[in-house]
């Protein structure tokens, strides 16, 4: 693998988005790219990864505002980049200015590789806790 550059000012255009976001499967995502490309743009920070070609590896994303909670939207890195350390030094870079947060949030599949990743950065799922914490989740428009 070549180097990466970790970006917190190079805006990904709306093609290396829906790249990007559909190297990974999220067509969810891709499937509404004006949403896409809106909330990257209105998230509280963005981190990018891109190769020394200039293709665009991976990308996280907080929102929230940035005093009492910090939320990890997205977190993707192109599969023939994954394992090479670009999820970490991009989760490493995006929450920067948030470790003084008390609230730092994700949610995520239930898929063991995940699962290791954010327990691996001191993340801890919510029903490991022992307090009285609960979570609740409401899903608006179905895509």
């Amino acid at each position: 693998m070549t180097e990466t550059l970790i970006s917190t000012t190079r805006t990904p255009t709306r093609v290396e988005l829906l790249d990007l976001y559909g190297s990974v499967g999220w067509t969810k995502y891709t499937a509404d790219p004006d949403s896409l490309v809106e909330g990257v743009a209105n998230s509280l920070r963005v981190a990018t990864a891109w190769d020394q070609s200039g293709v665009l590896v991976g990308l996280a994303r907080v929102v929230g505002d940035g005093h009492t909670i910090a939320y990890l939207q997205d977190v993707l890195v192109r599969p023939e980049w994954q394992r090479t350390g670009v999820g970490r030094w991009l989760m490493d870079e995006v929450f920067a200015p948030y470790m003084h947060v008390r609230q730092q949030v994700l949610m995520a599949d239930d898929e063991p590789r995940q699962r290791a990743f954010y327990e691996a950065l001191g993340f801890v799922e919510i029903r490991d806790l022992e307090n009285e914490t609960r979570v609740f989740m409401r899903s608006g428009a179905q895509a």
